[in-house]
C-alpha cells in the first residue's frame, strides 16, 4: 500500500427482526447497550424512546440493521418500527438512524436504511407492497424518501393533488395511536392537509436550524419544497407516507446504473416535480 493512502474500514451489516420477541434477557441487554453507546455519540442526551428505551415491548416491533467494524464494534444502526394500521396491515416506519461521527464518511446512513428495507421485503414481504412512513424535519431524509420510495405524500413528485384513502388512514392512525412510538409531542397539532406535525420537536434534541446545511438535501428544489411546508422555529416535522416493494428496488438499481452511463447522468438520475416541463433537465 502506498504511503499516505489510508485503508477504508469495511463493515458487516447485521439484520434483526423483532428482537424483543426472539432475544433472551442477556441478549437484549447487550443489544441495547450497543445501540445506546452509538446514540451517545449523536445526542447530547439520549432520548428515551424507540429501541433506545430498551424494553422488551419496545423492541418487539422493531426491525434493526447494525453496521459492525471488522473488530465487531457497532458503528451505526437503523431501527425501524412495524405499526399495525386497520385495513392496511403493518406500516414500516423508517424510524431512527444513528452513526458514529468517525464512521459517517462511509455512507452508512444510506446503507443501513436501504438494507433494513430490502432485508425486510426479501424475508417477510417478497410479493407484497409495503406501506412506509417517515417523520422528519431533516431535509436530506425527506428528500431521499421522496426520491427513492413510491406514492410518497407529501412530495413534489406525487401526481395527485390529494392523498389517497390509505395515505389518510395511515396518517390518522399515526396521529392518534403512535405518537409515543415516534417521538411526537402530545401537544403537537397535526395538519391533516399538509401532513405536518406542528411543534412536534420544539426544544428537543431533534429540532434543527434551517440554515444548518449539514441536514440539507443536495437537490435545492427538494429543500425549498419541504421548507415551505413547515416552520423551523416552531419545531415542525413532516409526516411522509409512501410505499415500497422489491420492484422499487429494481427501479432504483436501474436508475443508479443509468446515472453512471456517459451522457445520461443529468437526465436519468432524478425525478421531476409534478407539473414541471418534460424538456427541463433534472
Amino acid at each position: 500500500m502506498s504511503e499516505g493512502i489510508e485503508k477504508r474500514e469495511t463493515y458487516e451489516i447485521e439484520f434483526l427482526y423483532r428482537p424483543g420477541q426472539s432475544h433472551d434477557e442477556l441478549q437484549l441487554q447487550r443489544l441495547v447497550a450497543e445501540l445506546r453507546d452509538v446514540a451517545a455519540t449523536c445526542f447530547s442526551e439520549i432520548p428515551d424512546y424507540q429501541c433506545l428505551a430498551g424494553t422488551r415491548a419496545e423492541l418487539a416491533d422493531k426491525v434493526i440493521t447494525i453496521a459492525r467494524r471488522s473488530d465487531g464494534t457497532a458503528a451505526g444502526f437503523c431501527s425501524a418500527a412495524l405499526l399495525p394500521v386497520d385495513k392496511v396491515g403493518d406500516v414500516f416506519h423508517l424510524g431512527l438512524t444513528c452513526v458514529r461521527p468517525e464512521d459517517r464518511s462511509a455512507g452508512l446512513t444510506h446503507k443501513l436504511t436501504s438494507r433494513v428495507v430490502i432485508q425486510y421485503l426479501v424475508k417477510y414481504k417478497p410479493l407484497s407492497k409495503v406501506w412506509v412512513s417517515n417523520v422528519a424535519c431533516v431535509l436530506s431524509s425527506l428528500g431521499n424518501v421522496a426520491l427513492n420510495f413510491e406514492e410518497v405524500y407529501p412530495s413534489p413528485y406525487f401526481a395527485k393533488n390529494q392523498p389517497s384513502r390509505n395515505h389518510e388512514r395511515i396518517a390518522l392512525s399515526i396521529n392518534s395511536l403512535y405518537r409515543d412510538k415516534i417521538y411526537i409531542r402530545g401537544d403537537a397539532k397535526f395538519d391533516t392537509k399538509k401532513f405536518v406535525f406542528r411543534g412536534s420537536v420544539q426544544d428537543t434534541c431533534f429540532q434543527k436550524a434551517q440554515n444548518d446545511t449539514r441536514f440539507h438535501h443536495r437537490d435545492v428544489r427538494l429543500n425549498d419544497y419541504y421548507s415551505d411546508l413547515m416552520s423551523w422555529s416552531a419545531g415542525d416535522e413532516i409526516l411522509q407516507i409512501g410505499s415500497v416493494s422489491l420492484l422499487t428496488g429494481v427501479k432504483y438499481y436501474f436508475k443508479k446504473l443509468a446515472q453512471q452511463l456517459p451522457g445520461r447522468s443529468r437526465l436519468a438520475g432524478s425525478r421531476r416535480p409534478a407539473g414541471e416541463g418534460a424538456s427541463e433537465a433534472a
